[in-house]
C-alpha cells in the first residue's frame, strides 16, 4: 500500500467527514484544471495533493476540529497550522513531493491575507491556487460542526465575490463557469 493510501486511510479514519470532502475537493480541482488547460505536471500535483491537502489536521486536536462554535484565537492558530504540519508530513516521501505545494499553499490568498507564508497573486503555485477554489466551495457547501451549509446559488455568489480577493480572478471565473 502506498504512502499517500495510507495518509489518506489514516485521516479518513480518524476525520469520517473528511474522506467525502478530500474526494470532493479533488475531484472540483481536477475538472476545474482540465478547463484551465494546465500542464500534465500540475495536474499530477492535484491528483496527488487533492487527497492530502488536509493531511496536517492528523497533527491537531480533535477536540478543535470538532468545535460547534468559533474558535478562539489560540485554536484557530492551531488550524491554520495545518498546511505547515502536512507538507512537514510529505517532506521526506519523494513520491508526494509533487503535492507539497497543494497542501502548503491550499490557504494562501491572492490578496496575500493567507497562510501559512502570506503568499499572493502568481506567487501561488498554480496548483494551490485551483485547490483554494474547489476547496472553498466544498467547505461552504458541506456540513461542518460550527454552522449548516450554503446552498450551491450561495456559495457560487461567494467565489464571485471573493474572485480578486482571496482567490485568483481568473480561476474564479472559469470555475463559475463549470
Amino acid at each position: 500500500m502506498g504512502t499517500a493510501l495510507k495518509l489518506t486511510q489514516e485521516l479518513v479514519l480518524r476525520d469520517p467527514d473528511n474522506a467525502g470532502h478530500a474526494t470532493r475537493v479533488t475531484e472540483l480541482a481536477l475538472r476545474l484544471a482540465a478547463a484551465l488547460d494546465v500542464s500534465p505536471e500540475r495536474v499530477e500535483a492535484i491528483k496527488s495533493g487533492g487527497p492530502l491537502h488536509d493531511i496536517g489536521k492528523l497533527e491537531l486536536d480533535r477536540a478543535i476540529l470538532d468545535k460547534p462554535g468559533a474558535l478562539d484565537p489560540e485554536e484557530l492558530e492551531e488550524i491554520r497550522a495545518h498546511p505547515e504540519l502536512g507538507a512537514r508530513m510529505l517532506l521526506g516521501v519523494k513520491s508526494l513531493r509533487p503535492s507539497l505545494n497543494c497542501v502548503l499553499h491550499h490557504h494562501e490568498r491572492w490578496d496575500g491575507d493567507g497562510y501559512p507564508s502570506g503568499l499572493g497573486g502568481e506567487a501561488i503555485p498554480l496548483e494551490a491556487r485551483i485547490l483554494a477554489v474547489a476547496d472553498a466551495y466544498d467547505a461552504m457547501t458541506s456540513e461542518r460542526p460550527y454552522r449548516s451549509p450554503r446552498t450551491r446559488e450561495e456559495a457560487l455568489a461567494e467565489v464571485e465575490r471573493c474572485a480578486g480577493s482571496q482567490f485568483d480572478p481568473h480561476i474564479a471565473r472559469v470555475f463559475l463557469t463549470l
